[in-house]
């Protein structure tokens, strides 16, 4: 293969472009070396000066304090402190500078470590002079103002060392800077012909990213068109504000929630309020003057008319976002909201239709807590009288009549009195508060201790929680469950009934859907009754739903389903099982973390 072919080949394109790299991290890394050098010979031609310039600043710092010093000390006039204590203060500052000029050399200075000494020595005798000199001890005083003068004498003469030691090596350090900042052109030079390298690659580079672009910018026109499409399904239009050029753009299905075709106007705020309805203006004109102001635009919802004067709403929302290229544009949504605020008004109109439901509902209870309690409390007093003064008058189908009179009146003041239960349990008006379970399985126990002492029954418990419950409803759980545990008892058989406690995680009860919460108290009331088919396990809780004859057991059937009621103002969950002759199994679940609404 002839040299000029290979050189259009691919490979030769790789190990150019290899090599290029490879010679650009070669130099580079030499030129770096090279600059590094030439850094260092600088700072330490400027370290020199500096240090030169601060050997004297500290002498100088150090002749300020010996003169406040010795101001005081004649005159005892506390202003001469002032300069000696803030001299104290730029010695310090000085000598750490120095140090830090010194750092970076390879041989520590011993001048300047015994500098230190003698400084610290210095200070210490101002200190001493001036306590002398408070406690009038002249003698010891003129004695510390010679060691003083001495210590001085040695300052001065190590300043000086340091001085002629910075001033014999700054020729040194500018020669040698001198000879790194000649060769800097080379360098340069370099500089420029790998950055006509890079320019080439660059143009390469900027070849290929075209090619992306084309494709990019084909892709990006298949998102408009789906966009588009989306808009136009979910009937919602796009607009964006550009803040510095006070520019609006509006998609094309912007215009047709108008009923207008795309770009039959300019896009801009004011033809935006022509199609706002009337009595709205004003409220929008505030919403958009506002987003100006504030470059933020909350939810808000509107009136629209279009031209054909079909009045629809619109709900619009903004958010503030900054470009790649720093510019800050406002873009936000406009949706036809018109079937969702139709339907939202259905949904009143329906709510307003339960609460009159609610009320009758409400005005049903009264009359059955009074109008119908009164004439039953009147039948039973006198088949009361009747069967106190009149039985012995009656022949036996009459007494059998009064019986079954007496039955049916009982029964009916059973329902009644079941109903006001059912009724109460369903009232959302009671406050949760902390309870304990224990107090109000007691009291629900207390309720029922004539039937329990009258049935032999036994009643194991373990410890019950402390949780947020509505207290009176979680009692008449308790009661229901109970009494119908020992209602359906087996005949000769003394009730047992167990209850179980313990605290469980959602994801480990099958019983409980996906959407429950995290954790619950999982109570489980076990008796060795008639139990029932598995089969009737949700039935139970219906309301008047029986799975005996009322002449077998008593019961309005409203009892269980007063139980799911209450269970479910807990945001809770029960469940029944049943075997028949063996017993049945009532368990429900309490939420740990129950709070007011």
């Amino acid at each position: 293969m002839k040299f000029t072919e290979f050189i259009r080949t691919p490979l030769f394109l790789r190990i150019l472009f290899v090599i290029s790299i490879a010679v650009i991290f070669f130099i580079s890394g030499i030129t770096y070396k090279h600059l590094t050098r030439l850094s260092e010979s600088s700072d330490e031609v400027n370290r020199a000066y500096e240090m030169t310039l601060q050997l004297e600043k500290l002498m100088s710092q150090i002749k300020d304090a010996e003169t406040g010093n010795r101001g005081y000390i004649i005159t005892k006039d506390s202003t001469f402190l002032e300069p000696y204590l803030y001299a104290k203060l730029r010695i310090n500052t000085s000598y750490m500078v120095l140090q830090h000029l010194t750092d970076n050399r390879e041989q520590p200075n011993d001048h300047l470590v015994l500098l230190k000494t003698l400084i610290d020595s210095r200070l210490a005798q101002m200190e001493k002079s001036i306590l002398l000199a408070q406690q009038n001890k002249t003698t010891e005083l003129q004695q510390n103002l010679l060691k003083g003068k001495t210590t001085m004498d040695d300052i001065r003469q190590c300043i000086a060392n340091l001085t002629d030691l910075e001033t014999k090596l700054l020729p040194i350090r500018q020669e040698d800077y001198k000879n790194n900042f000649s060769i800097t052109p080379i360098f340069i030079y370099i500089v420029i012909l790998i950055g006509l390298i890079l320019t080439v690659l660059s143009f390469v580079k900027i070849s290929q990213d075209y090619t992306e672009l084309k494709k990019t910018n084909n892709q990006l026109l298949i998102a408009n068109e789906s966009g588009n499409i989306a808009e136009i399904v979910g009937n919602f239009g796009r607009w964006e504000w550009d803040i510095e050029q006070n520019q609006y753009r509006f998609s094309d299905n912007m215009f047709r929630l108008f009923g207008r075709e795309p770009g039959t106007f300019e896009a801009n705020l004011d033809n935006y309020l022509k199609y706002v309805h009337p009595e709205d203006v004003a409220y929008v004109n505030r919403t958009m003057t506002k987003m100006m102001q504030t470059n933020d635009l909350p939810s808000f919802n509107y009136r629209i008319k279009r031209e054909d004067g079909e009045v629809r709403y619109f709900k619009s929302v903004g958010k503030l976002v900054t470009n790649k290229s720093g510019e800050q544009v406002l873009v936000g949504t406009t949706s036809d909201i018109t079937d969702e605020y139709n339907t939202t008004k259905e949904i009143e109109e329906r709510n307003r239709e339960l609460e009159r439901s609610n009320k009758e509902l409400t005005a049903f209870n009264y009359v059955a807590s009074h109008d119908l309690q009164e004439p039953l409390r009147k039948i039973q007093t006198f088949i009361s009288r009747l069967n106190d003064k009149e039985i012995n008058y009656l022949s036996e189908t009459g007494r059998e009549y009064l019986e079954r009179i007496t039955v049916a009146s009982d029964r009916m003041r059973n329902l009644i009195d079941d109903l006001l239960q059912f009724s109460r349990s369903n009232k959302a008006e009671k406050e949760y508060e902390s309870a304990d379970l224990n107090f109000l399985l007691e009291n629900s126990k207390q309720e029922l201790s004539s039937i329990i002492e009258d049935k032999k029954a036994v009643i194991i418990s373990d410890r019950l929680p402390t949780l947020n419950v509505i207290p009176f409803q979680i009692q008449q759980l308790f009661t229901n469950i109970l009494g119908n545990s020992l209602k359906y008892e087996k005949e000769g058989i003394p009730p047992q009934i167990f209850i179980a406690a313990k605290k469980v995680k959602a994801s480990d009860e099958e019983q409980l859907p996906k959407n429950a919460g995290d954790s619950y108290y999982k109570i489980s009331i076990t008796d060795n009754g008639i139990g029932f088919e598995q089969e009737y396990a949700e039935k139970i809780f219906i309301l008047f739903n029986r799975l005996h004859n009322k002449n077998e057991y008593d019961g309005t059937g409203i009892g269980l389903a007063i139980c799911k009621k209450i269970v479910d103002n807990h945001k809770g969950y029960i469940f029944a099982k049943g075997e028949p002759n063996i017993g049945a199994v009532f368990t429900f679940y309490l939420p740990t973390d129950l709070k007011n609404n």
